[in-house]
């Protein structure tokens, strides 16, 4: 989060300033695990690629319209099974990135919070 070193620095000021740099922190590491996150449905969606390829080159070889060849076979077994253990590892990865994102978010929510926010328009005292 860049800004300009005024604004950094009114921002610092005060109590607040570390609840806002532990927020703009929790936000850097949220855009991180969606980024793993978007990562993890890409393997995914290799993962269900290499499964299907490897059913439909054995349901061809079984048809007869393949000629069944031990390379062919084997390869065909590979992708299936290679594409079950990489389904099962992504889910697990998947789901503790998941776990760990809505915790993060729920965190950030609080400090949020904690902030004395107004609302745009809201007239502040004046003390004199």
């Amino acid at each position: 989060m860049n800004q300009p070193p005024e604004l950094a620095e009114t921002m610092d000021d005060g109590p607040s300033g570390s609840i806002r740099r532990e927020i703009a922190r929790l936000e850097d590491r949220i855009e991180a695990l969606a980024q793993s996150i978007e990562r993890c449905r890409k393997y995914s969606l290799a993962a269900k690629s290499a499964i299907a390829a490897g059913v439909i080159w054995l349901a061809l070889a079984l048809t007869g319209v393949v000629t069944i060849n031990p390379t062919g076979l084997f390869a065909s077994l590979s992708a299936m099974i290679g594409g079950v253990v990489l389904l099962g590892s992504n889910a697990t990865t998947w789901t503790q990135t998941e776990a760990d994102l809505h915790a993060t978010e729920t965190e950030r929510a609080e400090l949020i919070g904690r902030i004395g926010l107004r609302l745009v328009g809201e007239t502040t005292p004046t003390i004199h």
